[in-house]
């Protein structure tokens, strides 16, 4: 597997997102999701992604299940953002309010080590800006604890660029996570400029929209009654027809590739800079070792342009509306 850079910390050119395994994508089988973490370890894939607010909790412990004995082996980012004070590890009901508060930064850290059995963390983002605490105040907090030794390395996720700049001028920031896709390529206005200008490295998630451009479901109906994705806006009414198209063509140029339309999308995201690593997530090996194989996919500036010009843009937001109002803050 290859290698890039986030900053100064040094991951696998792709990383494996373990959300699904816990949490938000229905059914989810708990030996499979460790089976595919350790897969991923002989693949090169040592880069996992996981969240305190994924199942809550039980995501962070099935990873802790997984890498034992080899914890050194893998580079572990989580994040923290709601209050878990009472929240029940599996019933996301149970999470309490967002807090950016330099208190539950030290709190929170606490746990997450508990629960993935480690006594450090390689990378610990905030999993939402909270605009109700200046981030001056989180990421004071975060840097205390690189300074103790319980993180390496630290993040935000769905930042917008001033935030970075107010942020990254406390401690030096590590890497950003935001959606980035073929088909969410908002970042690229401010965002991904400013990682660039400040030298901080960037992590797409979702960069399969969610299982969708790789044509793992063309209709909401196909997917589990938890699935949150059965209500999302890109997934429902003429977006989804509109969209539908958009899969199409990537399909079609996947096709002529000789690859699958996964392959396709993850090169193309690759492509775009040795400062970007994607983290596709997966609950099944299969499906890994397909998104694993794709750093091998040249992409010419033929193919490049043509993606540019054919693909048409995506219909519909990302997220809800109170999902959207979290985002780029």
């Amino acid at each position: 597997m290859k290698q890039r850079r986030l900053r100064d910390l040094e991951v696998s050119a792709i990383g494996l997102g373990c959300m699904g395994m816990s949490a938000f994508y229905g059914t989810a089988d708990e030996d499979e999701g460790i089976r595919t973490i350790r897969r991923a370890l002989e693949l090169g894939v040592r880069f996992l992604d996981t969240a305190q607010l994924y199942g809550p909790l039980t995501n962070e412990t099935l990873i802790g299940r997984a890498i034992k004995g080899h914890r050194d082996d893998y580079v572990i980012a989580t994040k923290f953002n709601y209050r878990m004070d009472d929240a029940v590890p599996g019933d996301i009901s149970t999470i309490g309010r967002q807090d950016g508060s330099a208190e539950h930064v030290r709190s929170s850290v606490h746990g997450s080590l508990k629960r993935l059995g480690t006594d450090y963390i390689d990378l610990y983002y905030q999993h939402r800006v909270d605009p109700d605490i200046p981030i001056e105040e989180t990421v004071g907090a975060m840097a205390e604890l690189v300074a103790e030794g319980k993180v390496r390395h630290i993040g935000l996720s769905e930042a917008g660029a001033e935030t970075l700049r107010r942020a990254n001028a406390v401690h030096p920031i590590t890497a950003v996570q935001t959606e980035y896709s073929l088909w969410s390529r908002d970042p690229e206005a401010a965002v991904l400029p400013t990682c660039r200008e400040l030298g901080i490295g960037f992590v797409p998630y979702s960069p399969l929209g969610r299982g969708f451009l790789a044509g793992r479901f063309t209709s909401p109906d196909e997917l589990d009654e938890g699935d949150f994705r059965r209500n999302g806006p890109r997934f429902t009414g003429e977006n989804l027809k509109a969209n539908l198209r958009l899969t199409e063509k990537v399909k079609e140029i996947a096709t002529e590739k000789g690859v699958t339309p996964a392959q396709l999308a993850l090169a193309w995201v690759l492509a775009q800079g040795e400062d970007l690593v994607p983290i596709p997530g997966t609950k099944r090996r299969t499906y890994l070792e397909q998104n694993a194989a794709a750093v091998d996919v040249e992409l010419t500036k033929d193919d490049l342009a043509r993606i540019d010009a054919e693909l048409p843009p995506p219909a519909g937001d990302r997220y809800d509306e109170a999902g959207m109002a979290a985002v780029d803050l």
